[in-house]
């Protein structure tokens, strides 16, 4: 993440808790989304950072998002423009999709592997990750031929690297000591 991180926050927490309230996530997931992209946009950015008036910021972000935002979209793009904050959108809809998966127990699994894995594999993965973490879990897993065998596993700050080469790292640094 960036250095707009700790100032999206405040205004991804507030949108979660807006979303939630009022039982409008995935609205609010997809009209974040759009917002972000939108901000990310090379010649919006140089709009962003130019020294028009908020008002006028807040007016023209909205007219090019058009309708897929609603009136309370609406309202947090005025609310960021007013304290120049647009163009910490992209890590505010980050961290709201963090907000999300947490709300609903998901966490994203990296799982990387030797060769590709079968659908027996995966799901013996996944249920056992499932029961260990205590969420849902979202493989997304990669072929890395380098491991020479067995899988790397890494779920948010936790890593499970039973691969063989650095089980071989492992065997050669305590050799060598």
């Amino acid at each position: 993440m960036s250095e707009l991180t700790t100032v999206a926050r405040p205004y991804a927490k507030a949108a979660f808790d807006y979303a939630v309230e009022n039982k409008v996530i995935t609205q609010w997931q997809e009209m974040l989304a759009f917002a972000a992209e939108v901000a990310s946009d090379d010649t919006m950015k140089n709009i962003l950072s130019s020294a028009m008036a908020a008002d006028k910021l807040a007016e023209l972000f909205n007219n090019v998002c058009g309708e897929q935002l609603d009136q309370q979209g609406q309202n947090l793009m005025k609310l960021l423009a007013e304290n120049g904050r647009l163009q910490a959108l992209p890590d505010i809809a980050q961290l709201f999709n963090e907000y999300k998966a947490e709300f609903d127990k998901e966490i994203d699994v990296e799982v990387t592997s030797a060769i590709k894995l079968s659908k027996k594999q995966k799901d013996s993965i996944g249920a056992s990750l499932e029961k260990r973490l205590a969420r849902k879990v979202k493989l997304n897993c990669n072929v890395d031929a380098d491991i020479v065998a067995g899988v790397i596993i890494k779920a948010g700050d936790t890593v499970i690297d039973g691969s063989v080469s650095s089980k071989l790292e492992r065997l050669s640094d305590a050799l060598q000591s």
